[in-house]
């Protein structure tokens, strides 16, 4: 279980995130919401620990995260794995290489400089593509892809990682409807087949509302919104967005994928 207690962040003056404390149990798929500013990416990057609480602590499965340095902080970070709205792919480098990127934390420094990449390595990319419908890229530039196509390269990233939880940044916040489903999709896929605990920042309340098993809503960094989709009715909505909570609530909802047999990602 993921356990935040009174987690605060501030900026000088600002407080990005003021005194939040919840509880997410393994298997979750919690999407975070609130508009813009409201200290969501902050979260995310503190419980990663790219951005560094200023008080508080992160507890998971009894380790305090927040006390995590060298070594024990990397295992960290690949055991809970980010995917960023900006893909964060090297164009220049084929889709495999950019998954495999993910596996940087279980392979000596030099296999990676040298593409030395072991062959059980390669094996579990290219199972983390399969996973995803996009094995068929695997030699092509990450430039040369579509915004969905690299959102699902850099999920795959993250999946080789074999990661107890992902943490998913607006993941879809540059992309059009069509590539919106496939990824909400894909995450839902490894929430559902693989167990992992996903935290998934979104603006569309009907998309959180449709994929997300709860919704933590932040206004102003502090928590104002805890509980399931079905609860978040017009006055909930209207206390996190105020007037954009029309726009917020205007994305359609669309189904979610059958169930379907898990595959192992480790040959």
């Amino acid at each position: 279980m993921l356990i935040i207690q009174g987690l605060t962040r501030r900026f000088g003056d600002r407080i990005a995130l003021d005194n939040l404390s919840l509880e997410v149990p393994r298997g979750a798929f919690v999407g975070v919401i609130g508009r813009s500013g409201a200290g969501k990416s902050t979260f995310l990057r503190m419980v990663n620990r790219l951005a560094e609480p200023s008080a508080g602590q992160i507890l998971f499965d009894g380790t305090d995260v927040t006390a995590l340095r060298g070594r024990a902080l990397r295992d960290w970070r690949a055991r809970c794995a980010m995917v960023f709205q900006g893909f964060n792919l090297s164009g220049r480098l084929d889709v495999l290489t950019n998954v495999l990127m993910g596996r940087l934390n279980q392979v000596p420094a030099y296999r990676s400089l040298l593409q030395l990449w072991p062959e059980e390595d390669r094996a579990i990319a290219l199972s983390a593509l399969e996973s995803l419908d996009i094995a068929e890229l695997a030699a092509q530039r990450a430039e040369t892809l579509s915004g969905g196509q690299q959102q699902r390269v850099a999920i795959a990233r993250a999946l080789v990682q074999s990661p107890e939880i992902i943490l998913a940044d607006e993941p879809i916040a540059s992309l059009d409807p069509r590539n919106t489903r496939v990824v909400m999709d894909a995450l839902a896929r490894i929430n559902r087949d693989y167990g992992i605990t996903v935290l998934c920042n979104l603006h569309s309340l009907d998309i959180a509302r449709h994929y997300c098993t709860r919704l933590v809503g932040l206004s102003a960094g502090r928590l104002v919104f805890d509980g399931a989709p079905d609860r978040l009715d017009a006055a909930a909505a209207r206390a996190l967005y105020g007037l954009e909570a029309a726009e917020a609530m205007e994305a359609a909802p669309v189904a979610a994928p059958p169930r379907r047999a898990a595959q192992p990602l480790h040959a």
